[in-house]
């Protein structure tokens, strides 16, 4: 989500038989009909190669590697946890756009094809059937923007996995707060003189303050924040730390990547999905926020389905809550110790 200077590569943790390549879809289709001769996916995979599979989902302006890090690896793929990666086999994917996978920054710019969520899936079940050779996987778990293609994997292929781990997203319509708020990160950057309509030659200032002005606005909770920044000086220092680190981050890639979301909506084919389902958020998630009683309604309809509500506290941090895995890992192992095996 953030820029910062740390890269996912110096943030992961080192896990058995952990590998990273780019394996090349040919000829790939984009929704709009559109065709790339050559669409680099980039992955990593790691832990038993004959165990069976779990593919996680990363966030926007994240990466599979960066998957890898201490709130979240480190919690889940060591010896005796809830993904122990001595007994699974783990593939985390790079989204279209991401990581290793081609993106704008890549040459085309803003000629790239317009992406949306269900390219990447597509993209990623084309890594999975054709690249790695998997016929079928125990988990799907995916967190933000991954939650949100997660329940795009139980529509599109919902017999190709027992289990669905949504996380930190809604079976809805992108809309109301969560869409305006990345409609201003897109616009910002659009309407930044330095953009040039993507051929700039260097990053455009606004990349920077649109993504920290959005994280602060919908990302860390109202308590965590309060914890952190509990006074005036204490805020200051804490925008002035964000607003100075380093940029890593690329304007083209960025705004394809939250532009992404634009026709996001499963919410009229809930039914399509067979596989268990755990649904997990935070009660102050800033995105999803669970007044807006979606959930429940949406859980009704799809058989095996319940809904993970983690508590808001000053310790969670609104929708970054479940980027740490000691939130839900113990109901995780749970359903993979319960869940039924499809066909």
């Amino acid at each position: 989500m953030f820029f910062y200077s740390q890269s996912p590569a110096d943030l992961a943790q080192s896990f058995p038989n952990q590998k990273s390549d780019v394996w090349v879809a040919k000829e790939f289709r984009f929704h709009d009909g559109e065709v790339l001769p050559a669409l680099n996916i980039g992955y990593t995979t790691l832990g038993n190669p004959k165990g069976e599979v779990i593919v996680i989902l990363h966030g926007t302006t994240g990466s599979g590697l960066g998957m890898l890090n201490h709130a979240f690896g480190a919690e889940l793929f060591g010896t005796g946890q809830a993904l122990d990666a001595e007994k699974y086999f783990i593939v985390l994917p790079d989204s279209i756009g991401t990581g290793k996978s081609s993106k704008p920054s890549d040459g085309l710019k803003a000629k790239f094809p317009k992406y949306n969520y269900d390219d990447m899936v597509s993209a990623q079940y084309r890594l999975l059937t054709e690249g790695l050779r998997i016929k079928h996987v125990r988990m799907v778990l995916g967190n933000s923007m991954g939650g949100m293609q997660t329940w795009v994997w139980g529509i599109q292929h919902p017999h190709f996995m027992d289990t669905l781990v949504p996380m930190a997203s809604m079976p809805f319509a992108m809309s109301g707060r969560n869409w305006m708020m990345r409609r201003l990160i897109i616009d910002s950057i659009r309407n930044d003189p330095e953009w040039m309509n993507g051929d700039y030659t260097q990053q455009p200032p606004s990349l920077q303050f649109a993504s920290v002005f959005y994280a602060l606005g919908t990302n860390g909770g109202n308590q965590g924040l309060q914890r952190l920044a509990p006074t005036r000086e204490k805020a200051d220092a804490l925008i002035n730390q964000r607003l100075s680190a380093a940029l890593t981050g690329d304007a083209n890639d960025a705004l394809y990547q939250w532009d992404a979301s634009r026709d996001f909506d499963p919410l009229a084919q809930l039914e399509e999905i067979k596989a268990t389902l755990l649904a997990i958020n935070s009660a102050d998630d800033e995105r999803n926020p669970p007044e807006l009683k979606v959930m429940n309604k949406a859980l009704a309809r799809i058989p095996n389905a319940r809904l993970f509500l983690i508590p808001a506290s000053d310790e969670t941090s609104g929708h970054g809550t479940t980027g740490h895995a000691k939130w839900w890992k113990n109901e995780v192992a749970a359903l993979l110790q319960t869940a039924p095996r499809l066909p």
